[in-house]
């Protein structure tokens, strides 16, 4: 791309120290029209040395080091700079169309930045994507649904060894936060009536632009198909270098495009179906919700559910009544999502039904102060704060507790929950050293948002989100209080001394006539709205009301425009013995099988010596099977010991996976290391011929063995599953086996 030739002939100039940048201005076009002072490069033979370079790289093992940071350098300052520039025009009040514009840019300048560093990473520990999706698809780990019938994109089952690894994720993510934490878990239905959705925001807002083929109908999403046709058009030698900036200033801008700009682009590019050829309808609106009917007569709309959140604030005062009405309290809850997404990729990551593991922690917004932060504080995590990204730099590790200290994460409640998802992920089988937490920049929150940090995995697809983790204030609180006329607050009662406190309240005062008058019956639903909207809300229709003289709200399918005659706002004083808080809200937000398509890169190997040979070596809590019982062949003098082995396994609630196939032992090591068994028994000829009867116990990852008493085995991996005893424990307790003594032939002489 172009980008990266511009950073070629930045790079083969030993000349360039600096080069001014101008805010605003497409980084591409500014690269390109740099013309070094000292030495005067073709752009062919930058891009053969941009490729020569990058072997000689790769070979002579360079890191991130000063070299790379010369080539990083022009970047970063490109980012800095158009970052003080959105700073600057936020500050002055720039028009928002402009602002809007400066910070797509930003986006662009900081894609290209983080693209480019990882490029320059050390490539050794990226996963043979290829080889690791047959292995999961052989092994039945998962597969496309329907796949007799050709299959449905973004629709998977899964396998055995999948859903034995799904449901052992949940059950750590159960143990780890609604046991040690006390959350209150809840089921809620997946069947969701549209005034649910209409006021969450979900009804108008969740949507994406689709075109369709009109001979064949095959839909696809318009910015992702742009893009791709725009970048098709780059990669032709014929295209000029003006053209190519225009188009990157296009791809930069992506995000921002309204409907007819976006409609206007596909006809001055003459973008076409990429499978036939043929000519496109105009982008329209697509809900990604999934749209149904409720009841036989169809006359209730329902969707199912694009996340489980709304179920937990629904039953807010249900959950607070059963916590006794106090605060601070968290409720979860694990289900299944859908997103009917236009154009389904890459896996796991992108899917139409997914599980999702939620958390909404309710907390007082006076007091967001967590009691546990301590026992997080000194953990010290992979942090790429707004700041950082909005100045060119690179994510950092830093202590959490520092992190809060210094402002970075807006709360301790906040950076509690950030300590605990670290802990969570990397014991399920995320790599520490591909783990970042990437906090949300100013433009990529919501308007009611706090602070957001997602945490970020990186894959062969670059870094993707698998954990969102928002301080969401009391923006879904109050939404629904609103359409509902139900309070859905906390009562806080007042300290000693002080009984009582005189509070400012706001409210709207409605003219009953001339509401009466305009709406006749309908009017008191009217009123009945007015009459719970809080302060926040009222303070924005205030503002309508004085600038344009009117404002509308929406209750119960009916829309009400009010004007000045009907409706003014009042404040006063009021004497309180007993506080009603609106509770913010902390939510943790797990995408399960990301999480998953993470492990399954982070913990795939192949065994040194031997390409062939692959293995997931997941942490044995959440191994689909803890351990595997192999009798060393088929002689019927071992099934007594499989038969015992297995039934003391089963009551110790260790899974595993008997195996008395015919294959050798070694390839049935293999078998089992291949979906991840984390530990395999062996019964061998010593077990049959020796007096106390013993096994081996192999390890997975190192295949060092130990030779210990069969009816201790169970309960040492049991041990070991659960994580109370480690492997280096277990040799120094038990001796390593070395190879086996006695044979059959032994036991036919006796």
């Amino acid at each position: 791309m172009l980008r990266s030739a511009a950073s070629a002939l930045l790079r083969t100039s030993t000349e360039i120290r600096t080069i001014r940048l101008v805010p605003g201005v497409p980084l591409g076009l500014q690269l390109l029209r740099y013309q070094p002072q000292n030495r005067t490069l073709s752009l062919s033979l930058c891009l053969h040395k941009k490729k020569k370079n990058r072997w000689q790289k790769r070979s002579e093992g360079q890191n991130m080091d000063g070299n790379v940071e010369e080539i990083l350098a022009p970047l970063r300052l490109a980012v800095k700079e158009q970052g003080e520039l959105v700073r600057k025009m936020k500050q002055e009040g720039a028009p928002d169309v402009d602002i809007t514009k400066a910070v797509a840019e930003l986006k662009g300048r900081k894609r290209t930045l983080e693209a480019k560093e990882l490029a320059l990473q050390p490539q050794d520990d990226i996963v043979d994507r290829t080889k690791m999706e047959d292995t999961l698809k052989r092994r039945f780990f998962y597969d496309q649904a329907f796949a007799i019938y050709g299959g449905v994109s973004g629709l998977y089952d899964f396998g055995p060894v999948g859903c034995a690894l799904k449901n052992n994720i949940l059950q750590a993510w159960r143990q780890h936060f609604i046991q040690e934490e006390q959350i209150l878990e809840i089921d809620c239905t997946m069947l969701t009536p549209e005034n649910v959705l209409k006021t969450s925001g979900h009804v108008d807002k969740f949507a994406d632009y689709m075109v369709k083929d009109i001979k064949n109908g095959e839909c696809f999403r318009a910015d992702h198909l742009l893009k791709a046709h725009l970048q098709k058009l780059m990669s032709d030698k014929k295209c000029a270098a003006e053209k190519k900036a225009e188009m990157e200033e296009v791809i930069t801008q992506m995000d921002n495009f309204t409907q007819q700009e976006l409609t206007d682009l596909f006809v001055k590019y003459d973008v076409k179906s990429p499978t036939t050829g043929n000519d496109l309808s105009p982008p329209v609106s697509f809900n990604l919700m999934f749209k149904t009917s409720i009841g036989p007569g169809g006359n209730m709309t329902g969707y199912l559910r694009p996340e489980t959140a709304q179920g937990i604030f629904l039953n807010f005062k249900r959950l607070l009544e059963f916590n006794q009405g106090k605060l601070p309290f968290a409720a979860a809850q694990i289900g299944n999502s859908f997103r009917n997404e236009i154009s389904p990729r890459s896996g796991l990551i992108r899917v139409r039904e997914f599980t999702m593991a939620e958390i909404e922690h309710f907390v007082d917004p006076s007091e967001k102060v967590h009691p546990k932060f301590s026992n997080v504080a000194s953990l010290e995590i992979l942090l790429y704060s707004s700041k950082a990204q909005t100045s060119g730099q690179s994510a950092s590790v830093m202590r959490l507790g520092d992190a809060v200290e210094q402002g970075i994460i807006n709360n301790t409640v906040l950076g509690y929950f950030i300590g605990r998802i670290y802990l969570y992920l990397t014991k399920v089988g995320v790599a520490k050293e591909k783990l970042r937490f990437r906090q949300h920049m100013d433009n990529e929150m919501a308007h009611y948002a706090c602070d957001c940090w997602d945490a970020e995995t990186k894959t062969s697809y670059g870094w993707i989100e698998i954990v969102g983790c928002a301080d969401r204030s009391c923006f879904d609180l109050k939404c629904h209080a609103r359409a509902t006329k139900v309070p859905l607050v906390a009562e806080k009662p007042l300290k000693e001394p002080i009984s009582f406190l005189i509070v400012n309240v706001v409210q709207f005062e409605p003219n009953k006539g001339a509401i009466g008058k305009a709406y006749k019956k309908d009017a008191k639903l009217a009123m009945e709205y007015l009459s719970i909207c809080d302060e926040c809300f009222i303070t924005e229709q205030e503002k309508l009301l004085n600038e344009t003289g009117e404002f509308t709200i929406e209750t119960e399918g009916k829309s009400f425009k009010l004007t000045k005659d009907m409706v003014n706002v009042k404040r006063f004083q009021k004497t309180l013995h007993v506080e009603e808080v609106v509770p913010n809200v902390i939510e943790p937000s797990f995408g399960i099988g990301r999480i998953m398509y993470s492990i399954f890169e982070h913990t795939f190997h192949t065994r040194e010596g031997d390409e062939q040979r692959t293995y997931f070596s997941f942490p044995a809590t959440v191994a689909p099977y803890k351990c595997s019982v192999l009798p060393l062949s088929q002689n019927q003098e071992f099934v007594p010991f499989v038969k015992e082995l297995s039934e003391a396994m089963t009551k110790d609630g260790v899974s595993h996976k008997v195996d008395d196939s015919s294959g050798s032992i070694g390839r049935r090591y293999a078998r089992t290391d291949e979906i991840g068994v984390a530990f395999g028994v062996t019964i061998d000829f010593d077990t049959v011929n020796k007096s106390p009867h013993t096994a081996t116990l192999r390890d997975r990852d190192s295949m060092r063995q130990i030779r210990a008493e069969v009816s201790e085995l169970p309960v040492i991996v049991r041990d070991l599953a659960n994580g109370t005893m480690t492997w280096a424990e277990v040799e120094s307790k038990y001796p390593i086996f070395e190879g086996q003594e006695t044979s059959k032939k032994d036991t036919m002489e006796e």
